[in-house]
């Protein structure tokens, strides 16, 4: 295994005959899922110069911003692993020099392939968890196999965040335009302005996926990527509880390209659905990013750990993982991306 530079960043590089997968050495990002072909890779490049979090200072770097997001998006590529945090920290973890989705994502990982498979691994210190995932990408295959183990290296059970933070950009996503489907049931959205006065969702207003309310009494199918010129949003949904596998699909009909994730869904039985299209104007923003998060975890909203804890359940269903003390933890997940004429075409179960 040798070390690549994927935009300015020390990464490596898993590959088959179909897909290359890069994945950044601090971060631990899944940056890439590149269809060898025809170059496109679905996952957000941000239009800002990338970095290694390491790296990062606050004096030296204000282009990123002055807050507890800084750090992570000096830094953010594609995938990023929220643990154990889903959001932000709180004022008194700020201030201990916490950032917005926890340790996982602006760590330093050991990371080496053997065969088809690429190994990560790292420790969070500062949870006292240790974290390993795994890819396998088979000769032939356009799906990734990806495994998990989080493991509590502390004496207390933990409750504890966990999503896939997977963000789609350009040129896979357009507005108008890229197509999704889901296995998606009761939703919610966000409970505050989430899009700095952006927004066109109704805030705190429970609906049924796709169609969502607007604040001008509306509704709005969420199967496809918005059309405005700017806007912000933020929404959670409960996944079938009633199917085994959960799943998503985007579908790009410039590439004629679908990317899917599926996974168990008793363990990640959210997924939010985040949206931010020229909307923040604060550094590193700008007013120049697009993007869709597809994030699917353990917690149904962005927020502070007490607030989680407090909110407990959505819909009768947890909004946190326990880890138990010295135990380990595993899921199982998979990434496909594959070329098809259609969304229905694509998606699982059409």
């Amino acid at each position: 295994m040798s070390e690549i530079q994927y935009r300015s960043r020390r990464a490596v590089s898993l590959e088959n005959e179909h897909l290359e997968i890069i994945v950044t050495v601090e971060g631990g990002h899944i940056a890439a899922i590149r269809d060898k072909k025809s170059g496109v890779n679905p996952l957000w490049s941000p239009p800002w110069a990338s970095i290694e979090p390491s790296s990062y200072d606050p004096a030296r770097h204000p282009e990123y911003g002055l807050n507890s997001e800084s750090k992570l998006l000096s830094g953010i590529l594609g995938h990023n692993l929220c643990l154990d945090l889903f959001g932000g920290p709180s004022d008194a973890e700020a201030a201990a020099g916490m950032s917005v989705h926890g340790e996982a994502s602006v760590a330093k990982y050991d990371i080496s392939v053997a065969g088809d498979t690429l190994t990560q691994r790292c420790v969070l210190t500062h949870a006292q968890l240790g974290f390993e995932r795994k890819i396998r990408l088979a000769a032939g295959s356009r799906r990734a196999e990806i495994t998990e183990t989080v493991e509590n290296l502390g004496s207390w059970d933990r409750a504890a965040a966990w999503t896939q933070h997977v963000t789609l950009g350009p040129p896979f996503l357009e507005r108008g335009k890229t197509a999704f489907r889901a296995s998606a049931t009761k939703s919610k959205t966000m409970e505050s302005d989430f899009s700095d006065g952006k927004g066109y969702m109704k805030i705190n207003t429970e609906f049924t996926w796709p169609m969502v309310p607007r604040e001008d009494g509306s509704h709005e199918d969420m199967q496809l990527f918005t059309s405005r010129e700017v806007s912000g949003a933020f929404s959670t949904h409960l996944m079938d509880p009633s199917r085994e596998k959960a799943f998503f699909t985007a579908w790009s009909p410039t590439s004629k390209l679908a990317l899917t994730y599926a996974w168990k869904q008793t363990d990640f039985p959210w997924l939010g659905i985040w949206e931010e299209n020229h909307g923040r104007m604060t550094p590193p923003w700008r007013g120049q990013t697009l993007t869709r998060g597809m994030e699917f975890g353990a917690s149904p909203f962005p927020e502070p750990r007490r607030k989680m804890i407090d909110r407990g359940h959505l819909f009768g269903v947890p909004g946190y993982r326990w880890i138990p003390a010295r135990e380990r933890v595993t899921v199982q997940y998979w990434a496909a991306l594959e070329p098809a004429e259609s969304i229905d075409q694509a998606a699982p179960g059409n």
